[in-house]
């Protein structure tokens, strides 16, 4: 076995991220970016107002004093002309500013009678003004390579009025649990030993969250010559097969024979952890299979931990878990000689461990939302100690 940083290590060295492909902003939501994106215009594109009021210049206004409002500016219709000494220009937040106006008053200063205003002492200092390319001038980067396009990110991307985007392909992911006992969930209650296969529908909420696609969600039998070529099939067509149950060294579990007749060459056979010390990674020819346990909490735990950041591997961003340090609000038991993923529901004064740590727990594993990371030969934790935490 190896060590969970041993295992992290393995996937950056041997994932490259899938080739890349432009596509149109509008179908950019939650991919991944395979080059920087640079501004074609600056942000804001002209010296605009950042307030409703009057646009002047600054040395020519007197306190209380009437001045001529020449016209109006609004966002998309400028005032035309520059602007006159004494006079004022009414603007609106994210009008241009008139040529040769200095500041901007806003209007909660102005006190306006026909076509003067007159504006009160204390105005200042703000000018309420946003020049032209503050935010970002034409040619700068506005994200870069590997970011994801959440909303904030599409943000600023039409900032800089791109229209399309270069992005990584999305992983195509193949699923499929293996066991006689799985059945469709809904049927199992017809037959007396079937348990609902629950995990795979989990699984493809997780994958397509993470931004990949899908292309098949399957059972197998406990039957080797049948698994072989259902491995064979599902090899041609994703980047990712992830196999659920089977991964252990039983006379039944096939999970690893199964592909090896299509020269399955693994990068990993078990890691020190628990839940999850099954997990697996190989690649038959060009497509990557991973092993997950059986068990539902181990499976998730282990997709949290190893096909997360698989998928982002693939897509071109960064793989780094984003541990925070947090305090216990219940105590944590002693791990014995495996670093223990404990599973974790957050209340106000802290993360409270879940009472049932068993790797076959289903009912609880919904109330956590936090793995807590406990070295091999942990001492017991006491309520207020801090560990090492990752949303889950």
């Amino acid at each position: 076995m190896i060590s969970f940083d041993e295992a992290m290590a393995l996937l950056s060295k041997h994932i490259a991220p899938l080739e890349a492909e432009t596509i149109a902003l509008s179908k950019a939501a939650g991919r991944t970016l395979a080059a920087d994106v640079t501004a074609d215009i600056p942000s804001p594109r002209r010296t605009i107002s950042a307030m409703d009021g009057y646009a002047v210049r600054l040395e020519s206004v007197v306190s209380d004093a009437p001045m001529r409002v020449v016209g109006e500016a609004r966002p998309g219709c400028p005032y035309d002309g520059p602007l006159a000494t004494g006079t004022a220009v009414r603007i609106f937040t994210g009008a241009p500013l008139p040529e040769g106006a200095d500041c901007v008053i806003m209007q909660e200063h102005a006190s306006r009678e026909g076509e003067d205003v007159r504006f009160s002492a204390g105005f200042g200092p703000a000018r309420h003004i946003r020049q032209q390319g503050s935010d970002f001038a034409k040619g700068d980067i506005v994200l870069e390579q590997g970011t994801r396009c959440d909303p904030k990110a599409l943000v600023a991307i039409a900032a800089g009025d791109r229209s399309e985007t270069a992005v990584h392909r999305q992983p195509k992911v193949a699923l499929l649990a293996t066991g006689d006992e799985l059945a469709e969930p809904g049927s199992a209650q017809r037959a007396p030993y079937a348990i609902p296969d629950s995990t795979s529908y989990a699984l493809a909420a997780l994958v397509e969250r993470e931004g990949g696609v899908v292309t098949t969600r399957e059972r197998g039998l406990d039957d080797l010559p049948a698994l072989e070529r259902q491995a064979g099939e599902l090899l041609g067509s994703a980047d990712l097969v992830v196999v659920t149950g089977g991964a252990s060294v039983g006379e039944r579990d096939f999970a690893k024979p199964m592909f090896a007749a299509h020269g399955l060459e693994q990068l990993f056979d078990k890691v020190a952890i628990k839940p999850g010390k099954p997990v697996w990674l190989g690649r038959a020819g060009e497509t990557l299979v991973l092993g997950l346990p059986g068990n539902p909490t181990s499976a998730m735990v282990t997709a949290r931990l190893f096909l997360q950041p698989i998928l982002a591997l693939l897509q071109g961003a960064s793989t780094a878990h984003r541990w925070r340090s947090m305090p216990l609000a219940g105590g944590l038991p002693a791990t014995g000689d495996r670093e223990t993923f404990a599973r974790a529901a957050w209340v106000s004064e802290g993360l409270c461990p879940l009472g049932n740590q068993d790797s076959g727990v289903q009912g609880g594993l919904a109330r956590a939302d936090w793995l807590i990371r406990c070295p091999p030969g942990q001492a017991e934790l006491p309520v207020g100690a801090k560990v090492q935490a990752l949303q889950f």
